[in-house]
């Protein structure tokens, strides 16, 4: 782990989930990074661990930053994956979480490092969010969609079967060897409009946050971003409003929604069931 530059090589965490998710092809209208960033405002934070980014990105692709002021360098930033406790005096579980930016390169070698710090955390349970864009409407309630390392899992968390196959991105190959180191894994994906994915879109990270609230168990504010849903639903409302073709598209999307809301079969679980009952799965695998 020689790319791991340790802050506190031994936090004390109780019964720990670790919770990542990285900007980039994982992240549509920024919703799952801008969710992950609630979760950690929520908590009280300690700086864990950060990731040395030279072994991992083409600087030609993703850019450092340098700050100017007055004609002189102070400074240049670069890409940055940062690894954070976060605790909260509510409950006796803890986070650990990992952010950042889509490494360009030595994928296995990243998402093997960053498991190496989860397992010497604690951890044993892994989720991570994604967004990706969708035919969805931006009025409707944000689908969230996944999967997970075992089909009880998949069951628990009320995970439609899904069938896909082709590109992915650092999400997916985490996912991938967690499951292969043994860790208990479920990936969480928001669908955001394909009409609005040029902004980002704080609806769709809200719905990340509750969902990660109740699976977790852990109180989490998100005022901030209901008030940034409220605001966003009704801008691109206005800007819908003001284009016949897009309007008629969002009618056709949200009939849509609808037609398949109401088809969903009564068994269903709810989401208060499906966070209680992945609430007992944690404890049974801390036990």
């Amino acid at each position: 782990m020689d790319s791991i530059i340790w802050e506190n090589q031994t936090p004390e965490l109780r019964n720990p989930v670790l919770v990542a998710t990285f900007s980039g092809w994982n992240d549509a209208a920024s919703s799952a990074s801008a969710a992950l960033s609630a979760v950690a405002d929520s908590l009280e934070n300690e700086l864990v661990a950060r990731i040395d980014p030279e072994e991992y990105y083409d600087f030609q692709a993703t850019r450092p930053q340098i700050e100017l002021t007055e004609g002189r360098i102070r400074g240049v930033s670069w890409p940055e994956n940062l690894i954070v406790a976060g605790r909260s005096e509510q409950v006796e579980r803890d986070l650990l979480m990992i952010s950042g930016t889509e490494p360009g390169t030595r994928w296995r070698t990243f998402c093997n490092n960053l498991l190496d710090v989860a397992e010497r955390c604690g951890v044993e349970t892994m989720v991570t969010f994604g967004a990706l864009i969708a035919d969805v409407a931006h009025t409707r309630p944000v689908p969230i969609t996944g999967l997970a390392t075992t089909d009880e899992l998949i069951e628990r968390l009320g995970f439609e079967d899904v069938a896909y196959e082709g590109p992915t991105g650092i999400v997916g190959v985490l996912h991938n060897i967690a499951k292969e180191r043994d860790f208990t894994a479920a990936s969480l994906w928001a669908a955001v409009p394909h009409y609005a994915a040029a902004v980002p879109n704080p609806k769709a990270a809200l719905a990340l946050m509750r969902r990660l609230e109740g699976l977790v168990g852990i109180p989490l504010d998100g005022s901030d971003l209901e008030d940034a849903a409220g605001s966003f639903e009704s801008q691109v409302s206005q800007a819908v409003a003001a284009n016949p073709e897009i309007k008629e598209l969002v009618e056709r999307l949200e009939s849509q929604q609808d037609d398949l809301s109401d088809l969903a079969p009564d068994d269903v679980p709810s989401g208060d069931a499906i966070a209680e009952d992945f609430q007992d799965f944690l404890k049974r695998q801390g036990d």
